[in-house]
């Protein structure tokens, strides 16, 4: 058994091997949907562009995760979008594509991508 001083050495050692950025104050949180529905969907190729472009840009204030199921198998794929004291946006049916749009707009340039969003989706839906 290791003591408690003994396991926080460990995790700081093998955070710098691996390249695990601790979550700050500012660090935006773009979660992706990845059960089964969401990759069925093709949230595997909106994870990989969003991880890929914000590596390539060195965009140290925003993590890209994945999570499992969100509720929504309808609108899959989706993109969630935290930001320390903001609403969380909710993008649905998401592509590669719109993914680099929400990128740019949203997490780059602080303008929220409406016509992506789930309330655009309910919306429309009601119609």
């Amino acid at each position: 058994m290791k003591s408690l001083e003994e396991l926080r050495a460990i995790r700081e050692k093998m955070q710098g091997k691996v390249g695990i950025r601790g979550e700050s104050e500012d660090q935006i949180r773009v979660v992706v949907g990845m059960a089964t529905c969401g990759i069925a969907s093709g949230a595997r190729p909106v994870l990989t562009a969003l991880s890929d472009a914000v590596q390539e840009q060195g965009l140290t204030n925003i993590s890209v995760t994945q999570t499992g199921c969100i509720g929504l198998c309808q609108y899959e794929p989706i993109v969630e979008v935290l930001e320390p004291g903001k609403e969380k946006v909710t993008y649905v049916k998401m592509t590669p594509e719109k993914a680099m749009e929400v990128l740019r707009m949203h997490l780059l340039d602080g303008q929220v991508v409406t016509k992506y969003t789930l309330g655009a989706a309910q919306k429309n839906a009601e119609k």
